[in-house]
């Protein structure tokens, strides 16, 4: 083991901060590092939105879910997968004149999976480099929810999505790391899809190993009660719903949502 790893293996999401402040060099030093995350072709398709807003925070914390931490988190950065920036400048480039190339109007779903990308590496970044700091973390996927409602509260243009939030502040007590389990993620050379057997095999060890979200160690039926309460769950019917209008969105032209 090293530094890097003993610091991944220890890692565990945080939600209940200290009141010791972030300084400002701190957060300088996590977004430097964060911007050094590797990046398709060096595009950085992805913006960051520091909310300081109290009001702002105190929305988030009812519209992501309602989960009240959110509000007392004492840095809240938002990871948006970005085309506008790219759009704007080649608009500003007038790259309508290059000759004999095909002209796109809107980003398309490649964009988007590569912007996609782009922001959540940046994101794990910002982890691990305010984990390094003693700064604890946590990923809110909610900001994907309510999409109507956080394209108005974070004035976000159209061809923008914001894929991520990260709530962050210095943990105010020890935070035991969760236990993962890891059978049948690795595959060699192609992809192998578990038999029944193996399936059995890897229900009964995720019930022993783990229970994210409140779920009961040792639940009789773990794949089930994955799907009645995330799966199947009105909160995953609403951000289908959401995903479906960012979606619409990043491919429409400005000016004719």
């Amino acid at each position: 083991m090293n530094p890097t790893l003993d610091l991944i293996e220890a890692r565990a999401s945080t939600r209940t901060y200290s009141t010791q402040p972030i300084a400002r060099d701190e957060r300088d030093a996590v977004l430097r590092a964060t911007m050094r995350a590797p990046t398709s072709g060096n595009m950085m398709m992805y913006s960051i939105i520091e909310i300081s807003d109290q009001a702002i925070k105190d929305r988030l914390a009812v519209t992501c879910d309602d989960q009240p931490f959110i509000a007392r988190a004492p840095w809240v950065l938002v990871f948006v997968a970005d085309m506008q920036r790219w759009m704007d400048l080649f608009a500003l480039s007038d790259v309508a004149s290059i000759p004999g190339v095909v002209q796109r109007p809107t980003p398309g779903p490649g964009d988007l999976m590569q912007a996609c990308s782009d922001a959540l590496i940046a994101a794990q970044t910002a982890v691990l480099a305010a984990e390094s700091l003693g700064i604890g973390s946590c990923y809110i996927g909610d900001i994907l929810e309510q999409a109507e409602t956080h394209a108005e509260l974070l004035e976000l243009p159209p061809h923008t999505i914001p894929v991520a939030m990260l709530c962050l502040g210095r943990p105010l007590a020890p935070r035991p790391p969760t236990a993962h389990c890891t059978r049948g993620v690795v595959h060699q050379d192609r992809y192998h899809r578990l038999t029944g057997d193996e399936l059995r095999e890897l229900s009964a060890e995720l019930a022993d190993t783990h229970a994210p979200h409140g779920l009961p160690a040792g639940a009789a039926n773990y794949p089930q009660e994955i799907y009645r309460r995330k799966f199947a769950s009105d909160f995953m019917a609403e951000m289908d719903r959401s995903v479906v209008w960012w979606l619409r969105r990043w491919e429409t032209p400005e000016g004719r949502e």
